[in-house]
């Protein structure tokens, strides 16, 4: 009365007819042969039961009990048996509320949950029963927001926040499978809103800050690729180090990964004298580089649009976020990227895919194209002379340019111990090998 019929990618379903002489189809996903073969055997028991107008044995009874809710749905589809007196039933807004009950995540990540929470809700239901979402329901969802005009970036991050919040009703036994687990989501870097902000239009901003501090927290995310708010407010002067040049940077960002959470950066000569600057204007006992940035009523992306305004630049998207990649996108210049990817604490296949920026210049260092040899005023040979970083200072230079500031009235904690950070030159002909003539 009822046969397994195996369809590609081991997917498995049970084919019978009902008492009616109607064909039915009970789809039971990837599962083995023998367990199909069993459950086949089960429907033709329940198939008899009906037919002969009488009640289940116990063996038969208990199987049922115990199938999962979406799987016993299939039976209650076909008509093989009734449904479930449910004494409660979870909703989206059910499981949503138990999810952000236990998560625990930064307040950042908590804020753009929130959105994905919101989301759900508006295009999913309040009240609807999350055992009637399945795979089609999540994949409305995501073109509603497409439909939108969202951001691909903002769909991608909310798949996979959405993806992460069903799995977890999985893990609670509330599910058996997740509707979202093969639901696209797409990548998360937008090129639209890349900016690469040359030392040039740096200069500028630095003349136009109101003081020393505003001038290191431009230095610290343009010079040396520092996060903020997050890394530029924990930096304090324990963490530089005036005779190696370097940095200990703490990043809440990646605390999380073990052997993120500390990274060492060098100070160029561009930033030393911003750093050395504020170190001289500091109160006395300041343990914090730049106690602003650790102020909740500033708001730092405020104050650099004042300072943009000011210098009559042209704010660039994501201000901080291309500060950090045009200074990765200069240092990769002349320094191996799996280096450069250790200073700025991500892999390089991060600094690709988020950060590193395709260059004019990059294009005339390897044609000879609108580079000095061809004369042409592209402005490009200035450009990455000024983008390029200068080496520290060797032993022959004067003593009054390697003098480490001395503020006996500050507080100054100790330097974090850390190796020399030391940056081999690329070769001319860069990553990739020479092709063979």
């Amino acid at each position: 009365m009822a046969s397994v019929v195996n369809d590609p990618n081991g997917r498995k379903r049970i084919l019978f007819t009902d008492g009616d002489g109607v064909r039915r189809t009970i789809r039971l996903g990837k599962t083995t042969t023998k367990a199909a073969e069993s459950f086949c055997l089960r429907v033709e028991a329940i198939l008899s039961d009906r037919l002969q107008n009488r009640a289940h044995d116990a063996e038969l009874a208990a199987w049922l009990g115990k199938l999962p809710e979406s799987t016993y749905q299939r039976l209650v589809r076909t008509g093989l048996t009734e449904p479930r007196q449910r004494v409660e039933q979870i909703t989206v807004k059910g499981l949503l509320d138990k999810f952000f009950d236990v998560v625990s995540v930064k307040a950042s990540t908590l804020k753009t949950m929130h959105q994905t929470r919101d989301s759900l809700l508006r295009l999913l239901g309040t009240d609807t029963p999350i055992l009637d979402i399945g795979s089609r329901r999540a994949e409305e969802w995501r073109r509603a927001m497409v439909d939108e005009k969202l951001a691909v970036a903002t769909v991608s991050k909310r798949v996979k926040q959405a993806r992460g919040i069903f799995k977890k009703a999985v893990r609670w036994g509330l599910l058996e499978s997740n509707p979202f687990e093969d639901l696209k989501s797409g990548p998360q870097a937008n090129p639209e809103r890349s900016a690469y902000v040359s030392c040039e239009t740096i200069e500028v901003v630095l003349t136009a800050c109101p003081d020393a501090e505003w001038r290191a927290i431009v230095g610290l995310c343009r010079y040396a690729g520092l996060r903020c708010p997050s890394e530029v407010s924990g930096l304090r002067w324990g963490d530089v180090d005036w005779e190696r040049r370097a940095l200990t940077v703490r990043s809440p960002k990646t605390a999380g990964h073990d052997g993120h959470a500390v990274r060492i950066t060098p100070i160029s000569p561009k930033l030393y004298p911003l750093l050395q600057a504020v170190f001289d204007a500091a109160e006395p006992g300041t343990e914090a580089v730049i106690p602003r940035a650790r102020d909740p009523r500033v708001n730092l992306r405020t104050g650099l649009e004042r300072v943009l305004t000011r210098a009559s630049v042209q704010p660039w998207p994501r201000m901080f976020h291309n500060l950090r990649a045009s200074c990765e996108t200069d240092w990769v210049d002349q320094h191996p990227a799996h280096v450069v990817a250790g200073w700025l604490g991500h892999s390089p296949t991060i600094a690709a895919r988020h950060y590193l920026h395709r260059l004019d210049r990059h294009l005339h260092a390897a044609t000879g194209i609108g580079g000095p040899e061809s004369g042409a005023k592209s402005g490009a040979p200035e450009a990455q002379n000024a983008a390029q970083q200068p080496s520290a200072s060797n032993r022959t230079a004067s003593r009054e340019h390697q003098k480490v500031p001395e503020n006996k009235a500050k507080t100054r904690l100790p330097a974090t111990t850390c190796n020399a950070v030391r940056g081999a030159a690329m070769t001319p002909m860069g990553f990739e090998p020479m092709s063979p003539p």
